[in-house]
C-alpha cells in the first residue's frame, strides 16, 4: 500500500516549477508561481498531486487512505537548498570574531596561524564520532529553518588522513539524517603550515595521492579550489580541477571572494557545476558566465561576517544570469546555516525582489547541487521535501521578517520530521 500524505488548507503553495525545467535565469527569476486556497498529495515520499482546493474531488481513488497534514493557513515553500557549506568542523573560532572586529583582515588572521589553519589543527585532534555528534546537532538546526538538502565540504583535513576522516563523516551523516547530502573533496582549501614556501609540493600531493585515494574510496560527488588571492593560482587550480574531473569528480569553485582571481573564467572553461563567493565580479566574468551552464553562487553571510564588498547580484541578474543563495556555513567567516537569514540578505544586502532571492535558495540552489531534476521546486515526481510556514500576510513577509522563524513543519522526503 502506498504511503499517501494529503496537506489541505494551505494558504499559498509557493515555488511552482514545469518538470522541464533545471534553473531561473535573469528576468525568469522573477517568477514564482503560486496557487491559493490549495492542496498537495504526498505519495511514497514525492509530489504526486497539487491544486486549488476547490478543484479536489475527495472521491477520487489518488485520495484513498490519505494520512491528512492541516497547514492551518500556513503556506508551502520548497525546502531550501543550500549548496555551499563547511559544516564538518571541531569547536568555533570566536577569538578570530573578535580579531576581526580589531580590524584584523581575513588574510592577516590566517598568516597567523589562525583560519582554516586553526580549525585544521582542532579537527585532527578530534575523533569522527565527535564530529558527526557536533555536525549532527547543526544538520538539526537547519532542518528546523527550512533546509531540506545542504552540499558539505572537506577542506579542514589538509592531508590525506584528516580530509578522508572528513569526507566519511560526511557519509555516516548522509546515513542518519534525512537530509539530502552532497560531498565535496576539497583539499585545496589552504596550504598547510608545513608546506609554507613548498605550495607546489601540496599541489602535487593532492593531484597524485589525495585525489585518487578520495576517488577510489566513492566519498566525494564534486571536487573545488579555493582560487583567490593568497591561496590557489589559475594555474593550480586547472592542474586540481583536471585531476578532479578524470577521477569522475564534477568541478566547483570557490573564486573572487578577496580579488579578481581568475577563479571564474577557470570555472567556466572546466564546466564548473558553481563558482561561489564572487565579491569581485565584473564585465569579463559575467561574459564569461553567460556563455556556461555554470550557477554562479553568492555568499551573503560571509561578506556580512566579514564585512566585504557585496558581489553585484543586480547587475548580474540584469544582464541575464542565473543566481544561487547559500549559507558558507562555518566557523571562520559564515557561522549560521540559516537560510531564512540567507533569503533575508539577498533582499538586504543584494537588492533582490523576494521572488528572485527564494529562486535562488531553491530551484538554483538545488541545481547548484545537481539536484534540480529532485529538489528545489513544487513539481510533480519531484522528491517532497517541503516546509509548512506559521500564518504569514504575504511571501514578501518571509524575507521581511528576517529575525524569527517563520517555519512550522518540516517534511522531508515525504516525512513529517520533529525538530523541537
Amino acid at each position: 500500500m502506498a504511503e499517501k500524505l494529503l496537506i489541505t488548507n494551505i494558504r499559498k503553495l509557493v515555488g511552482i516549477v514545469p518538470e522541464n525545467i533545471q534553473l531561473k535565469s535573469g528576468a525568469e527569476m522573477s517568477d514564482l508561481e503560486t496557487i491559493d486556497n490549495a492542496y498537495l498529495l504526498i505519495e511514497d515520499g514525492k509530489i504526486k498531486s497539487f491544486g486549488p482546493i476547490s478543484e479536489m474531488r475527495e472521491q477520487d481513488p489518488e485520495f484513498d487512505e490519505c494520512k491528512m497534514l492541516n497547514a492551518k493557513g500556513g503556506m508551502v515553500f520548497p525546502s531550501f537548498c543550500d549548496s555551499h557549506t563547511h559544516m564538518v568542523y571541531a569547536g568555533s573560532r570566536e577569538i578570530e570574531y573578535v580579531d576581526k572586529i580589531k580590524g584584523l583582515s581575513y588574510e592577516e588572521i590566517a598568516k597567523r596561524g589562525g583560519g582554516i589553519l586553526n580549525s585544521s589543527q582542532r579537527l585532527h585532534n578530534t575523533s569522527e564520532d565527535d564530529l558527526v555528534e557536533q555536525a549532527l546537532a547543526r544538520l538539526n538546526e537547519i532542518i528546523s529553518f527550512g533546509t531540506g538538502a545542504v552540499e558539505i565540504k572537506s577542506g579542514y583535513g589538509l592531508n590525506l588522513e584528516d580530509e578522508l576522516k572528513m569526507l566519511r563523516v560526511i557519509r555516516k551523516l548522509q546515513a542518519i539524517s534525512p537530509l539530502t547530502i552532497k560531498a565535496t573533496f576539497l583539499g585545496a582549501h589552504a596550504v598547510p603550515a608545513e608546506y609554507k614556501g613548498r605550495q607546489d609540493e601540496y599541489v602535487d600531493l593532492i593531484i597524485n595521492e589525495m585525489i585518487p585515494v578520495v576517488a577510489a574510496s566513492h566519498l566525494a560527488d564534486f571536487i573545488d579550489v579555493f582560487c583567490d588571492k593568497g591561496f590557489f593560482t589559475p594555474d593550480e587550480t586547472e592542474r586540481i580541477l583536471m585531476a578532479g574531473i578524470k577521477h569522475g569528480m564534477k568541478p566547483k569553485i570557490h573564486a573572487n571572494e578577496l580579488d579578481y582571481s581568475g577563479g571564474i573564467q577557470i570555472g567556466v572553461k572546466y564546466d564548473a557545476l558553481s563558482v561561489d563567493h564572487l565579491e569581485f565580479t565584473g564585465d569579463e566574468e559575467i561574459e564569461a558566465l553567460l556563455s556556461s551552464e555554470t550557477m554562479p553562487t553568492l555568499l551573503p553571510g560571509a561578506a556580512f561576517f566579514l564585512n566585504m564588498v557585496h558581489a553585484p547580484a543586480r547587475k548580474m541578474i540584469d544582464a541575464g544570469l542565473p543566481l544561487a543563495l547559500a549559507s558558507d556555513f562555518n566557523p571562520g567567516s559564515s557561522p549560521s546555516g540559516n537560510m531564512q537569514l540567507i533569503l533575508s540578505m539577498g533582499s538586504i544586502m543584494f537588492r533582490m525582489t523576494p521572488e528572485e532571492a527564494i529562486n535562488a535558495c531553491t530551484i538554483n540552489g538545488a541545481y547548484a547541487m545537481d539536484l534540480s531534476d529532485e529538489l528545489g521546486s513544487i513539481t510533480i515526481g519531484k522528491t517532497a521535501n517541503v516546509f509548512i510556514t506559521k500564518p504569514l500576510p504575504s511571501i514578501e513577509f518571509m524575507p521581511y521578517a528576517y529575525g524569527s522563524n517563520k517555519v512550522d513543519t518540516v517534511i522531508l522526503n515525504g516525512r513529517i520530521i520533529s525538530f523541537r
